[in-house]
């Protein structure tokens, strides 16, 4: 049976890239197609109707009309837009940066209904500007959770023995927590302190209302936030490229 031409969707509009003199290729993240692109035409001139449903860090009602490469969008009424994000430019180099993460780790049309949850109450919790640090890092576990990737937190990696309570090493190559005794086999291991172990293992088990409550000392978080940019960059190959739009406003 063949599909309608015509359909619509719900969706987080997470990247957009300009076409020709007017137009744009969208990409939406959606609960039940996972990411998928279509082009809007016209969205880019200044009387467009649509252009202010299409813009990035949207949850947006698209309809669109299928093609034989990209398909048209079609209309477009938005559910939230997510006005903090856009009006506080700190929140918006957050939310950025949660999008980028998403489109990075996924591939095109794999329906995660979990993962558009998690990246839709992100959006909310950044809304609100309460802890946003701890939030990404939230964030951050769940979606390595809901792609493959959780790290080994409760046991070395190596020799499988339970953690005890010291300074132990995080490997990204292996995908968790070497004891001392086996942190000499990773080169790439980064020295991890108990108190991080233990807030990472925490968010783990704890959803985003949670985590958004726990206060952390700076020092810790700075730590936090590097063992995971590590990992982060092991899996993806690459830089996440918000995150140098972060560093600046923290300066």
């Amino acid at each position: 049976m063949s599909k309608p031409r015509n359909y619509q969707i719900e969706a987080i509009i997470i990247k957009k890239i300009k076409l020709g003199e007017a137009d744009r290729i969208l990409t939406f993240y959606t609960p039940n197609l996972g990411k998928i692109q279509g082009v809007a035409k016209g969205v880019r001139r200044p009387r467009s109707k649509m252009a202010g449903h299409l813009e990035l860090l949207t949850h947006s009602t698209v309809s669109l009309a299928r093609g034989r490469n990209l398909d048209t969008v079609t209309g477009s009424q938005t559910i939230d837009s997510f006005l903090p994000l856009k009006s506080d430019l700190e929140l918006t180099a957050y939310a950025l940066y949660a999008i980028e993460l998403i489109n990075q780790f996924t591939a095109d049309s794999v329906e995660n209904h979990p993962l558009f949850q998690l990246l839709l109450e992100t959006m909310h919790h950044l809304c609100r500007g309460s802890n946003s640090e701890v939030v990404l890092r939230s964030f951050e576990l769940h979606l390595l959770e809901l792609v493959g990737y959780r790290p080994q937190l409760g046991r070395c990696i190596s020799c499988r023995l339970p953690l005890q309570p010291v300074t132990s090493y995080f490997s990204p190559t292996a995908g968790g927590i070497l004891c001392p005794g086996c942190s000499n086999s990773q080169s790439s291991a980064r020295r991890i302190s108990v108190n991080a172990i233990k807030v990472f293992r925490w968010l783990q088990g704890s959803d985003l209302n949670a985590a958004e409550k726990l206060k952390i000392d700076q020092e810790l978080s700075r730590e936090l936030e590097g063992i995971m940019r590590g990992y982060l960059r092991y899996l993806l190959e690459r830089e996440v490229k918000s995150t140098a739009w972060l560093d600046m406003l923290k300066g």
